[in-house]
């Protein structure tokens, strides 16, 4: 049997829980990413895209492994439309990540000094938005086994919050980096484009963790 087949045979939950594992490690390739970029280091950085690269490959095997296995219904309210918009999400995580690395790598970009530490905060913020995305995600089976028993229900809905929380403060270390960058966008001139765009991209990073704890939400809702 395949890897996807054993996880499968012991809980249709646990193939996702993996998924969300591997694109949660995606998002903290940013940290080496920007280590090397505010550096100026070249072979640093493609080795870190190529770390990226290859998670981001894990986590499209997962995604296409997952959608072929999936049953129609798991148990009770889960349905498999609602395991799939997680899994979107969840995918749409490590496909940022790789956008990223990939226009910072192809660019050579190296990160001017005044931008190091407002894109270091924002990128550590995204990353402890996927990090509760990633708790959150691994309740599921809880969820499931408890058969959305309240108390359990209670504790994903604290923990759900504290995610919307931690996406907020990554949309304000966002709007930090983009005041800083805006700051010196006529010294760097058409370069301003491309850093916009790497900004944007770490914010989505904690954007798409945040609709995969509320797509949680709202199955526990339904």
């Amino acid at each position: 049997m395949s890897v996807i087949g054993n996880l499968f045979g012991r809980s249709p939950i646990r193939p996702m829980q993996q998924h969300m594992k591997v694109a949660a490690e995606c998002a903290r390739g940013i940290t080496p990413l920007l280590g090397a970029m505010a550096q100026g280091d070249g072979a640093a950085l493609d080795a870190a895209r190529a770390s990226i690269d290859d998670l981001e490959h894990q986590a499209d095997e997962l995604k296409h492994e997952i959608r072929r296995h999936l049953p129609q219904r798991l148990f009770m309210a889960v349905e498999r439309r609602d395991m799939l918009e997680i899994l979107d999400n969840q995918d749409s995580i490590a496909d940022v990540a790789q956008d990223v690395a990939e226009l910072a790598a192809l660019r050579r970009m190296q990160t001017p000094p005044v931008l190091q530490a407002p894109l270091a905060a924002l990128a550590e913020a995204a990353i402890a938005t996927c990090t509760q995305s990633e708790s959150v995600v691994n309740e599921l089976d809880e969820l499931v086994e408890t058969g959305f028993g309240r108390h359990e229900v209670t504790r994903v809905e604290e923990m759900i919050s504290q995610l919307n929380d931690l996406e907020s403060r990554a949309d304000e270390r966002g709007e930090e980096a983009l005041r800083t960058l805006f700051s010196i966008e006529d010294e760097i001139g058409v370069g301003a484009y491309y850093w916009y765009e790497i900004i944007g991209w770490i914010g989505d990073i904690a954007d798409y963790a945040e609709r995969a704890g509320n797509r949680i939400r709202l199955l526990i809702a339904s």
